[in-house]
């Protein structure tokens, strides 16, 4: 049975879907790289604190100890995929003989780095535009919102490295394609992050419903646009930091959007307000 953890839930998948992916991964188990993969306890502990991205973890079914179940829990919240198997299935898919009830699959996807972000905005003779997502949890999330930021012109994503989810396969798959041209950076304090950047003549907008209405919000000029965690909103920390608090016209009987959803929106807004549209 396969499980994907979003927030602090381990949450089944489709039963059928969950099928198909036994069948049609079974060849891929055997074939992926060497350096994709790690075995054993220890290695995916330490592969999880250094801050890898990981994709698949390959647990021998029964298995429930405390150093099973701190793996489990260091990876809520990330997206990983969590599939409880056969022992013999977890024998078929070693490389090394050695993989303690525990084989984990790493993204192949590399991060970039900040300055990434900024060559291309100067490539495209552009003031920078930095989405900055605060412990987006959903892989399916953070996929449409790379999309959404490379459709609206933005020259890079940041996420942190803890409490949120990575560039997993089902992110790559959300992203339609854009993860290959967005660059995506990993830092460890977003907060921090915000100081440095401001040091770098950007200014900072979070979305939050106690905000400003956007229509009335200056988001010309360098920005980062802060969006939060899909239960908690934006951290009180990073709020802080903000030079404006935005908020979309709520017309409708419930109370909020959906996260990637609420990207696109405040995207658009610095969209039409960098072209000028009345």
């Amino acid at each position: 049975m396969a499980y994907e953890i979003f927030g602090n839930n381990l949450t089944e998948l489709h039963k059928e879907e969950s099928k198909a992916s036994d069948v049609n991964t079974k060849d891929q188990e055997k074939n992926s790289y060497s350096n994709d993969r790690l075995e054993g306890r220890n290695s995916v502990m330490e592969a999880i604190r250094a801050g890898r991205t990981i994709d698949k973890v390959y647990i021998q079914d029964g298995l429930r100890d405390n150093t099973i179940s701190r793996i489990i829990s260091k990876l809520k919240g990330t997206g990983t995929l969590i599939s409880f198997v056969k022992k013999e299935r977890l024998d078929s898919m070693s490389e090394t003989g050695h993989h303690q009830g525990i084989i984990a699959q790493t993204t192949s996807y590399e991060y970039s780095d900040i300055e990434d972000i900024f060559e291309l905005a100067k490539k495209k003779h552009e003031p920078p535009f930095i989405i900055i997502l605060d412990e987006i949890v959903d892989p399916h999330n953070l996929g449409a919102i790379i999309r959404t930021a490379n459709i609206a012109g933005a020259h890079g994503v940041i996420i942190p490295k803890h409490n949120a989810t990575g560039l997993t396969a089902t992110v790559v798959r959300a992203s339609a394609g854009a993860i290959n041209f967005t660059p995506v950076v990993k830092v460890t304090n977003i907060s921090k992050t915000i100081e440095e950047l401001k040091g770098r003549g950007l200014w900072f907008a979070c979305a939050d419903m106690g905000g400003d209405e956007m229509y009335r919000c200056n988001l010309t000029g360098s920005i980062g646009l802060i969006i939060g965690n899909e239960g908690t909103g934006v951290s009180r920390l990073v709020k802080e930091k903000c030079d404006y608090i935005v908020s979309i016209p709520m017309k409708g009987d419930i109370e909020s959007l959906n996260a990637s959803v609420a990207t696109g929106i405040l995207a658009y807004e610095i969209v039409r307000q960098r072209l000028n549209v009345k």
